[in-house]
């Protein structure tokens, strides 16, 4: 039931935001998943939330942003498939510490011209990879598009579509290396389906207002999260 919430809670800050709410979503469901179901559990989840906005705001997406991400993308997903299910939990909740202190507090260096396109293919091998590990890298894809001068439509519309070809190749990748999703099913529907009633309540609450000081909240409870992740990761060393 916790999860249930926090997925309707999540979605609503991201409508209403615009970013954050697939990080905060992950951080909390590492507390309540086991680290080797987490990054494939959150995958789907974040799929059914992208997925809605891709599709109706798909007449505004940026398919110059997009071909070239997708390329990368699937070369990424590969690389980082069959090593993911095989490494130690506390490896992989190390990564997602690092991860998510970047996501708080990172940023990503803005590109130009031919750069700026090899950039694109780069940055959706790189983050691809990295999402098999730490999963929502939706601040990594925010950032990397950030060079371009795009409206919010325009912005959410790419956004989203990057984000829905990530999460499902890696759900595809996760599946093909052994994964089985058919425990998680109901779980899922439901995190899914409350999401999708986050998402309608953020639109019409929270679009519009300034973010300046959730972004300052955002970033320390992140921190505080991933202290604690931390503290979890480092116990077979103690």
């Amino acid at each position: 039931m916790l999860l249930v919430l926090l997925s309707a809670f999540t979605a609503l800050l991201t409508a209403g935001l615009g970013l954050g709410g697939g990080v905060l979503l992950l951080g909390g469901m590492a507390f309540l998943v086991p680290p080797a179901a987490l990054i494939p559990v959150h995958g789907v989840v974040q799929i059914g939330a992208n997925a809605g906005r891709t599709w109706l705001l798909r007449q505004h997406t940026d398919h110059g942003i997009l071909l070239p991400f997708a390329i990368g993308a699937l070369a990424g997903t590969l690389a980082g498939g069959s090593l993911a299910l095989q490494l130690p939990p506390h490896w992989l909740n190390l990564a997602l510490v690092l991860f998510i202190l970047w996501a708080a507090w990172g940023r990503w260096p803005a590109l130009r011209g031919r750069a700026e396109r090899a950039g694109l293919w780069a940055g959706g091998l790189g983050i691809s990879f990295l999402s098999m590990f730490v999963g929502a890298t939706g601040p990594l894809v925010a950032s990397l598009m950030k060079s371009r001068a795009m409206d919010r439509q325009r912005h959410m519309a790419t956004f989203s579509a990057c984000m829905t070809l990530q999460h499902g190749l890696k759900i595809a990748a996760f599946g093909l290396f052994g994964f089985q999703f058919a425990p998680w099913l109901p779980l899922l529907a439901a995190m899914i389906a409350s999401g999708f009633i986050g998402t309608w309540l953020g639109e019409r609450w929270l679009a519009g207002r300034s973010d300046a000081g959730f972004q300052r909240v955002l970033a320390w409870l992140l921190t505080a999260m991933a202290l604690q992740l931390l503290w979890q990761a480092t116990a077979p060393f103690r």
